[in-house]
């Protein structure tokens, strides 16, 4: 069965100039390479406002959408709020709901953006405007086509924004592993939070993947969202730890593997990636796609 893959020309905002520290054009080059290696898209519908309402704050959603975030809440966020930031924030949540939804239904997706686990359910935060994987779980518990759901979330940073919005849904169960000593400061609890020394390599850190899958998986979820952020790679500007490639792959095809022998269905997001050279992280995110296709 060909895996799902999920992206819009809208992933990429061009209004970020290529020189900010996120890395906007990675969505166009993970997009282009794939294109080349012979994958095919689905393109999704935008979020709707309802949807996003399920996580966000109906105020903070409507100054997202009509651009009229003010200036500190937007400096939080870390981008001016242009209608592209709007179009694309809302098309990353549409992607990861419809990447959910074929998950269900073939055993699993990846949605070519997303991951956006800062933004919580007042506002937005180091570069994420919409928690994608939030309005997701929501979603699909609100109509009823899951009981359960976990999150495994291995972006280098925690969770903080996925953990508020779930910390009171007992169907949710939040998983982070991350950097301790990197931002953000505060760190909301998630369900379980392992958080490594700074430098940490691939043994330590698989070994601690391990322990969070099996914790994760032990909930019996529905489905489970994993944030495949490549952010804890040895090249990363905002990372801390020292993955290398070899261990990127492995995380993945583990997760990918866990899930898929446990007849869980998967839905796979990018997350983050910092390194300088934006083709290199574009590069690491295609990863996770060569991990859900092997598992299938």
């Amino acid at each position: 069965m060909t895996l799902p893959i999920i992206h819009h020309v809208d992933y990429d905002a061009k209004t970020v100039a290529d020189d900010h520290r996120f890395p906007m054009r990675k969505y166009a080059l993970v997009a282009e390479f794939l294109r080349d290696a012979g994958h095919s898209f689905i393109a999704p519908e935008a979020a709707l406002e309802d949807w996003l309402h399920l996580a966000h704050d109906e105020a903070y959603v409507s100054a997202i959408m009509t651009q009229t975030l003010d200036a500190k809440a937007a400096r939080k966020v870390g981008f001016e709020i242009t209608p592209a930031i709007a179009r694309r924030s809302a098309a990353s949540v549409g992607g990861t709901c419809l990447a959910a939804r074929l998950a269900l239904e073939q055993g699993a997706a990846v949605n070519l953006a997303g991951g956006s686990h800062h933004a919580g359910p007042d506002g937005g935060a180091g570069f994420c405007v919409f928690n994608d994987v939030g309005v997701a779980g929501k979603l699909l518990l609100e109509t009823k086509e899951v009981r359960r759901v976990a999150v495994i979330d291995c972006d280098v940073h925690h969770g903080d924004g996925t953990a508020l919005i779930f910390r009171y849904d007992p169907r949710v169960f939040t998983a982070s592993l991350h950097c301790e000593q990197n931002w953000p400061r505060e760190k909301p609890p998630s369900d379980l939070d392992i958080g490594l020394p700074k430098g940490t390599g691939d043994a330590d850190y698989l070994a601690a993947l391990e322990d969070l899958v099996e914790a994760a998986l032990g909930t019996s979820p529905d489905i489970v969202f994993y944030n495949a952020g490549v952010d804890p790679h040895a090249e990363d500007r905002l990372g801390l730890l020292s993955l290398s490639d070899e261990g990127l792959r492995t995380r993945d095809a583990f997760v990918a593997r866990a899930c898929r022998s446990a007849g869980i269905p998967l839905c796979g997001v990018l997350g983050g990636g910092y390194a300088r050279d934006a083709r290199a992280v574009a590069r690491r995110h295609t990863f996770l796609v060569e991990a859900f296709g092997a598992a299938a």
